[in-house]
């Protein structure tokens, strides 16, 4: 049984994050994109326990919940980030991680425990004042059948690579608990290529998931998992990811790195960004004004890798880059919004005739997909299914921006998990 799982997202009692973001809006949403998971978030915030509490109940003792009352079949874990801030060194550290628990029960243990390092209400995704060694410990004393691991493990700031306030190797970051620590989520602007260019991530599973701050599927799922599993409980998806087996983890779902708002090297107040080399040879310094550019992910791990570019790892896991459907239509039919009324006519049109827009995506057969959404926007798709498009490059923020008139870039490496699509 093919699942396919976003288990990171932000509910609403996160900063800048969608007021419209609660249970509902996620299996909603969730069902209309393909996904068969979703992770609540934020199940450190007492108040967002309340409401997990109130909409969901537990699916069958599978460790997974649904909705209490809806259609949607959609199942939800139990997730959450939290935000560590110490010292090491002479910098300041601060390092996102995500979090799995096994129940709403195990979420209240955890964040019982973190209660002594933060303060649990003041935000979806809580600072806490303790080192990742210590989170982790305080994790896995309240359940041990929970699971930590970095979040967007390459953004500029809050992550364990980050140029700003990272590390430059995974051990010095957690320690002697490094061995607990089974995933990394690489961020939209990295994908697995890039992170197979560095040696010391071989052990780790590489996982990825939206982030979401609202529902809207140009956002929800835009980067996911994708399992082959039996029975669909916690276990078996996580120990899918815990075992690094490419029979049980098919692929992750990513957006071309160049679409995540860090790739490149950029200063966002002149509009310049440029590539890693040419970054590196004016010392990062903005050639318009002379500040200090945000340093991209592309040139950090350029930084780090000890690998060539197209090195591919042995028992790697598949990856499929995908953009969000609502950003392929936009373009095609002339909006700059994909919320448009007409892009979501189109939208909701394919979706009703697929079924999920994973399905628009990854299955639609080309002569179904021609008759349905019309030649300009079944081959807009499909160039995206084939990886066969150029996306300009996101940096300091700005999103990167599909632009189907300009021919994709070289490859240096190919998709793993393209059999079944072809």
């Amino acid at each position: 049984m093919r699942i396919f799982a976003d288990l990171q997202v932000h509910s609403r009692y996160s900063r800048a994050t969608s007021k419209n973001m609660n249970l509902k809006e996620l299996g909603r949403f969730a069902a209309m994109k393909g996904l068969n998971v979703v992770g609540t978030g934020d199940f450190t915030h007492p108040d967002w326990r309340k409401e997990i509490r109130k909409d969901l109940q537990d699916s069958r003792g599978s460790g997974l919940y649904r909705l209490k009352e809806g259609a949607f079949q959609v199942q939800y874990m139990i997730t959450g980030e939290v935000n560590t801030t110490f010292q090491f060194g002479e910098k300041s550290r601060r390092i996102h991680h995500c979090l799995l628990a096994p129940s709403i029960e195990a979420a209240d243990a955890v964040s019982d425990r973190l209660a002594k390092h933060g303060n649990m209400l003041s935000d979806g995704r809580p600072t806490l004042r303790a080192t990742a060694p210590e989170l982790v410990d305080e994790v896995l004393e309240a359940d041990r059948q929970c699971v930590v691991f970095p979040a967007h493990a390459w953004t500029p700031w809050f992550s364990l690579f980050g140029a700003n306030s990272g590390f430059d190797t995974f051990i010095d970051c957690y320690q002697d608990r490094s061995n607990r620590i089974f995933a990394l989520e690489t961020g939209m602007s990295s994908d697995p290529p890039m992170n197979w260019r560095i040696s010391q991530l071989d052990r780790l599973c590489l996982v990825s998931n939206s982030d979401a701050h609202s529902a809207w599927p140009w956002r929800l799922g835009r980067e996911a998992n994708v399992f082959d599993l039996d029975h669909l409980t916690y276990h078996n998806l996580v120990g899918a990811i815990r075992d690094k087996d490419p029979r049980r983890f098919l692929f992750t779902i990513e957006t071309s790195p160049a679409y995540g708002k860090y790739h490149r090297t950029g200063h966002r107040e002149c509009e310049v960004s440029m590539s890693a080399r040419d970054a590196r040879h004016l010392d990062d310094k903005c050639p318009k004004c002379g500040k200090k550019m945000t340093r991209g992910v592309e040139e950090r791990i350029e930084e780090l890798a000890d690998r060539p570019e197209g090195y591919v790892p042995e028992n790697a896991i598949g990856y499929r880059h995908l953009l969000p459907l609502s950003e392929i239509i936009a373009p095609v039919i002339g909006e700059v919004e994909p919320g448009s009324t007409k892009v979501w006519d189109k939208y909701n049109m394919l979706v009703g005739k697929f079924g999920s827009e994973y399905s628009v995506m990854l299955d639609a057969p080309k002569a179904q997909l021609l008759a349905a959404a019309g030649p300009e926007i079944a081959r807009a798709i499909l160039r995206v299914r084939n990886d066969d498009v150029f996306v300009e490059p996101g940096y300091d923020g700005v999103y990167g921006k599909l632009d189907l008139n300009k021919p994709p870039p070289m490859k240096n490496s190919v998709a793993l998990g393209l059999g079944q699509f072809v």
